[in-house]
């Protein structure tokens, strides 16, 4: 979980663009992000094992 001060800072405009820095929109996490779901890694397991994500099924083989 992120600190709501990192939170905060990054809902703010940036003074540069390069200093954006993407972040789970569910829990805040700056790692680990995936674009194309706009979350973070474990956010993404979770609700794909859910079948909350539309598309996305466990891969088996």
């Amino acid at each position: 979980m992120a600190r709501k001060s990192k939170i905060v800072k990054n809902n703010q405009a940036p003074k540069y663009a390069i200093q954006h820095r993407n972040r789970c929109h569910l829990c805040g996490r700056p790692r680990g992000y995936l674009r194309a779901f706009g979350m973070c890694r474990i956010c993404f397991r979770t609700l794909a094992s859910r079948g909350e994500i539309p598309g996305v099924t466990k891969s088996s083989w």
